[in-house]
């Protein structure tokens, strides 16, 4: 009987003993990583309002892509925008207001709530917290209409990006060839001499003189120009497809150019600056059963999605 009093007594002391160094330790477990809220600088009214990244994100969605197009290509726009959102707010969000974002696609991304509909909200719903990293740090989530036959190799070829490197980026054939418009399959664009020419001051600070020959100085391995000879100045092709006007020179990726009787004519393929994700190729890639994932790791190579909350 004394023996058995022992043992309660000692087991009653090591319970007492485990229930202080219990009080005393941290938590096993870490609480999950919370839905980040961000501050958002509406353009339109000045006012600056503050909403949960997935609840900002539809009018992003809407804004970048059709929002009638298959749910998989919307979830890899969502993939993309919501990536894109965390990585320009670790980068210090829109320093001329002061706020996380803003709903200027100039300042920051796309913004157009009158477009969301319930495939958008589903589309971002599915991927809740996804982004993409490379080697534990947010990829710089470039997207485009189309590639043409192929995407851009590197960031540097599609957007003379030399900021950082962006090794996750690759040159892949764009399954969105075979179903997108016929002006991105190939298009024509026709400038005036002094639009050219006052272009190539924006971007250059200098006088290319008479413009009566413009051609292609350096190609890229997916055959983008990256340097065109204008007048007497070599000028880096994608600066000047942005001071012409993105949505009237479409792309770099140029098949032909001509210069006659005060004009410069440009031939070429595809829509945008080529780099990353084409979103044609993700319509087209959705199509086919792909998954969001699927899409994402088609384009960009050696990434991993994260769940981040």
């Amino acid at each position: 009987m004394a023996l058995r009093r022992k043992v309660i007594a000692s087991m009653v002391g090591l319970l007492f003993l485990s229930q202080v160094l219990a009080g005393c330790r941290a938590p096993a477990r870490r609480p999950a990583v919370q839905e980040p809220t961000l501050s958002l600088y509406v353009n339109q009214t000045g006012e600056v309002k503050r909403l949960k990244i997935e609840e900002y994100l539809p009018a992003v969605v809407a804004a970048e892509m059709e929002p009638s197009w298959p749910l998989n290509a919307l979830a890899a726009q969502a993939i993309l925008a919501r990536t894109f959102t965390m990585k320009k707010i670790q980068e210090g969000g829109v320093k001329a207001h002061g706020t996380d974002a803003s709903t200027s696609v100039e300042e920051f991304q796309a913004y157009n709530p009158a477009r969301v509909n319930d495939n958008v909200r589903r589309a971002v719903e599915m991927t809740r917290g996804q982004v993409i990293k490379y080697k534990g740090n947010y990829i710089n989530a470039w997207f485009h209409a189309s590639g043409g036959p192929r995407t851009a190799a590197s960031a540097v070829e599609g957007l003379n990006f030399r900021r950082e490197p962006a090794p996750y980026i690759q040159s892949v054939p764009d399954p969105g060839m075979a179903i997108t418009t016929p002006e991105n399959k190939s298009w024509t664009a026709t400038f005036n001499t002094a639009e050219v020419a006052a272009a190539v001051r924006k971007v250059t600070g200098q006088d290319p003189g008479t413009i009566t020959a413009v051609s292609i100085a350096a190609k890229g391995p997916s055959g983008r120009a990256t340097q065109l000879k204008v007048g007497k100045l070599t000028v880096d092709a994608p600066a000047l497809r942005l001071a012409l006007g993105s949505d009237r020179l479409r792309s770099t990726l140029l098949t032909g150019i001509t210069t006659g009787n005060g004009r410069v004519t440009f031939k070429g393929e595809g829509y945008g600056h080529g780099v990353g994700m084409s979103q044609w190729g993700a319509k087209a890639l959705a199509e086919q059963g792909k998954s969001p994932q699927e899409i994402i790791k088609y384009f960009f190579k050696d990434v991993e999605l994260v769940k981040a909350w």
